[in-house]
């Protein structure tokens, strides 16, 4: 068993390989997490919200429809409309109505939801750093095409 394992879960036997490495991945998951959000709320957002943001951002000056935003995000939100309203009265984003469907509603971010992603965007690359310093290129891309494997089958 890993050592770091052992030390954060406090354990005395071995457990089986697959087990292991999951919970190694649950561990890794929640300090990426932990760090990710502390870094959000220090510009009072959640890590779900930056997600929004950067997807946005990813077809800015476009917007997208709620249940497309919903597709591309890392952890999907039940309640998608409710974290877009908190972001629209930051004015992290607006919503507009489509010129083709009016009933459609688009997202899109606002130059001050750039502004913010731009600000966090150093202090985000940092964080990466702080998890892959470790790591050679090599092992970068065989750690993100075995944890690609691992739920590749499943999409």
């Amino acid at each position: 068993m890993g050592k770091a394992l052992n030390t954060w879960l406090k354990l005395k036997k071995e457990l089986p390989l697959d087990e292991e490495a999951i919970l190694n991945i649950h561990v890794a998951a929640h300090f990426i997490q932990s760090k990710t959000e502390k870094l959000c709320a220090k510009f009072g957002i959640t890590a779900g919200q930056y997600n929004v943001l950067r997807i946005l951002k990813g077809i800015y000056p476009q917007g997208h429809p709620r249940c497309e935003i919903i597709t591309r995000m890392i952890d999907s939100s039940p309640d998608i409309t409710r974290l877009i309203d908190r972001l629209e009265k930051q004015g992290f984003v607006e919503r507009i109505r489509s010129k083709e469907d009016r009933r459609l509603s688009l997202t899109r971010i606002t130059s001050k939801g750039l502004k913010v992603l731009e600000k966090m965007q150093p202090q985000i690359d940092k964080i990466q750093k702080l998890f892959t310093s470790n790591l050679t290129n090599e092992e970068c891309m065989k750690l993100s095409f075995l944890t690609e494997k691992i739920y590749a089958h499943l999409l």
